[in-house]
């Protein structure tokens, strides 16, 4: 798909005659093969034609994700005029600026909240901007009961078992005991960096990929997906997410990882090294290292509370049933208890030149330090571009498109602590798991 959308938009950058929706069309498909520079280029020619709200939200994402901010704020504005009562406009705003007590959209999100009873998708992303919104005014207590009112309806949709997430976790871990002895793909290009969601994966990514031997390819869907299919053909029957998992102890590892790589090429070139930045090949570290044994893979971990807190401030894909748990607070917190518990098992059983962990807080605290640290990880030389991830002008399509176009700070640690009183079941369950001392 991503070569069709480049032929595509080879043809079409001479053609002056092409229409706004084919204009459109091409920066959509090269939106999605990773492409937003040229993306960009393709939505503006569209919008000079028509200017219509769609168009102009695509300009104003694309804009975002190169770090063009002013340019995407005159996008959704721009959308907005069009679409006074859209949802969209004001959602992208919000989150792309802080808001203040003279320059804020509440009354007009209030508003839309209240008219969309019944929708459960537009009042994830209305609540999510009111928080966010009354998290901009220091309103603490009211931006997280706002968290908690968009989750509501969603969560009613959506059910998640902590059980179910666990018992896939230990599944991925027998599978890796259970599987037979191999070779694998032997290349060291790949270095995946995997954590849960909102711990500083894009961060790490920015700075590792300052580095001129090391290019990022994003949040790659390749291996889970490879190996699903693979863990599908090989599970007799293939009943269960467990099952398939499970399965994948008796798949060609060697086969899975050229597989992999043939696939992130195809995206990224020849690079000598490349980043996947996908957080749930976590799940999948053991795999990876049976697949790959030459790839580095890098755990990103962050505070307990702040994690847990992060993950529920945030929208992920609505029906991406993986991250249901952020949906409610204490589901949030029994997966972070999963997810530790798996990561002292990849800990324990992969070798140590081949899967390491950082804490959020210390890349933040000491840049240079654990910059040194994981490039030497990663068996190249050092490199001072790598100090200045800011500065670093690859898109970014993640929620942290905006953070990580500012310095390298500490502001978001200990967060949680403005939250203290109602992340109170989160500290409780934490603290009965063992895996924070309240701290």
């Amino acid at each position: 798909a991503r070569r069709a959308a480049e032929r595509a938009a080879a043809a079409a950058e001479a053609d002056a005659a092409l229409d706004a929706l084919t204009l459109d069309t091409i920066g959509v498909a090269l939106s999605h093969g990773g492409d937003h520079a040229r993306a960009a280029v393709f939505f503006e020619r569209a919008a000079a034609k028509a200017p219509e709200a769609n168009i102009l939200h695509n300009l104003g994402v694309a804009r975002q994700f190169t770090g063009d901010l002013a340019g995407a704020a005159e996008a959704f504005r721009a959308e907005l005029a069009l679409q006074p009562e859209g949802r969209r406009p004001y959602a992208a705003l919000v989150h792309l600026e802080k808001q203040t007590r003279q320059a804020n959209f509440i009354p007009e999100l209030e508003a839309q909240f209240a008219r969309a009873e019944g929708d459960a998708n537009a009042q994830l992303q209305i609540g999510h901007a009111l928080a966010k919104s009354f998290e901009d005014l220091g309103e603490a207590q009211t931006a997280f009961a706002w968290l908690v009112r968009a989750k509501a309806a969603k969560k009613r949709e959506s059910p998640y078992a902590p059980e179910a997430a666990r018992a896939l976790m230990r599944a991925a871990v027998e599978a890796y005991r259970a599987a037979p002895a191999g070779s694998g793909h032997p290349s060291d290009a790949p270095i995946f960096i995997v954590g849960m969601p909102r711990t500083g994966t894009t961060l790490l990514d920015r700075v590792l990929s300052g580095h001129p031997a090391i290019v990022s390819a994003g949040e790659l869907s390749d291996f889970p997906a490879l190996a699903a299919d693979a863990g599908r053909a090989a599970a007799d029957p293939p009943l269960t997410d467990e099952s398939v998992m499970r399965a994948t102890a008796r798949i060609d590892a060697a086969a899975l990882g050229a597989a992999y790589e043939r696939a992130a090429r195809a995206r990224i070139g020849p690079a000598l090294r490349f980043i996947d930045k996908m957080p749930v090949n976590a799940l999948h570290a053991g795999l990876i290292h049976r697949a790959l044994p030459q790839a580095r893979i890098i755990c990103l971990r962050r505070h307990p509370m702040d994690a847990c807190l992060s993950n529920f401030r945030q929208i992920f894909g609505p029906e991406a049933a993986h991250y249901w748990y952020a949906f409610d607070l204490e589901w949030t917190a029994h997966y972070y208890v999963a997810f530790d518990a798996l990561m002292a098992q990849w800990r324990a059983l992969l070798p140590a030149d081949r899967f390491t962990e950082v804490a959020y807080e210390a890349l933040v605290g000491d840049l240079e330090g654990e910059a040194r640290r994981l490039i030497s990880f990663c068996g190249l030389p050092w490199d001072d571009r790598c100090l200045a991830p800011h500065e670093n002008a690859s898109p970014v399509a993640t929620a942290s498109a905006v953070q990580v176009r500012a310095p390298v700070h500490a502001r978001s640690v200990g967060r949680w602590r403005a939250y203290e009183a109602a992340l109170e079941p989160v500290a409780a369950i934490l603290r009965a798991a063992g895996v924070w001392d309240g701290t």
